[in-house]
């Protein structure tokens, strides 16, 4: 493991390559953005209810996010790594009230016609999400460092996605105010660095070919979360009498 997170080249960086461009397939060709629900959300084709659904239960995820950073934070060992990886429990959370991805997902979900306490409201997340963000979390609680920060390279493929929705949210969902898309803006230039980081990480850290196949099996899993996050939106609300 290293002592920093960027802080030597790599002196195979020849024989790494293969490696990361595996990494960087599978965050491309797995990402959800090709899943039905997301292609149908950036062609205009959801409904104001579909939409709404969707930012409600994806906020159970979003809420989450700090909770698993936090936990790959613990697993770090030197001052320099929890610093750079504290940085996304920032990011998201805010300094102070008001502030934070969090905060600006809130603010979609008002911008959509969404109470921001029902949001809150964590009885009303479907199943299916519930299992796919639990999951999530305890692969971060569980799992090594390297398949843990390996499971965020999604990261690698959300600045693109951001920049599609913003563009289909502008085109097509008029109604929603410009204001709520503030959170797919920031995440932009967060990913970029995020994904940065977190690839240089990995590939300083997968020296093997267990390692590596660890980290893409890791990458492979955190995709399948993804995916399966939406599938239970696409479902639809919880029939009546399913357990909460």
């Amino acid at each position: 493991m290293p002592s920093s997170p960027l802080s030597k080249a790599s002196s195979s960086e020849s024989s790494s390559a293969p490696f990361e461009e595996r990494l960087r397939a599978v965050a491309r060709d797995s990402y959800h953005d090709r899943h039905p629900f997301n292609i149908r959300m950036h062609q205009g084709e959801l409904t104001p209810d579909e939409l709404r659904r969707w930012i409600r239960n994806r906020f159970h995820y979003q809420r989450h996010i700090p909770v698993k950073d936090a936990l790959i934070t613990a697993k770090l060992p030197t001052p320099e790594l929890r610093r750079m990886w504290l940085r996304r429990i920032e990011d998201h959370d805010g300094r102070k009230p008001g502030e934070g991805g969090i905060e600006r997902w809130l603010r979609l979900g008002e911008a959509a016609g969404l109470d921001r306490e029902l949001l809150k409201d964590q009885t009303g997340v479907l199943p299916g999400v519930r299992l796919a963000v639990d999951g999530y979390v305890n692969f971060c609680r569980l799992r090594s460092p390297l398949e843990a920060v390996a499971a965020s390279l999604t990261e690698l493929s959300a600045p693109d996605i951001m920049r599609t929705r913003v563009d289909a949210f502008e085109r097509y969902y008029r109604w929603i105010d410009a204001e709520g898309l503030a959170y797919f803006r920031g995440r932009q230039s967060q990913g970029r660095r995020d994904g940065k980081e977190a690839l240089a990480l990995v590939l300083d850290w997968a020296r093997t070919e267990s390692e590596q196949e660890l980290a893409i099996a890791a990458l492979t899993f955190k995709c399948q979360v993804l995916w399966a996050l939406l599938d239970a939106v696409e479902l639809g609300e919880r029939p009546s009498g399913a357990p909460r």
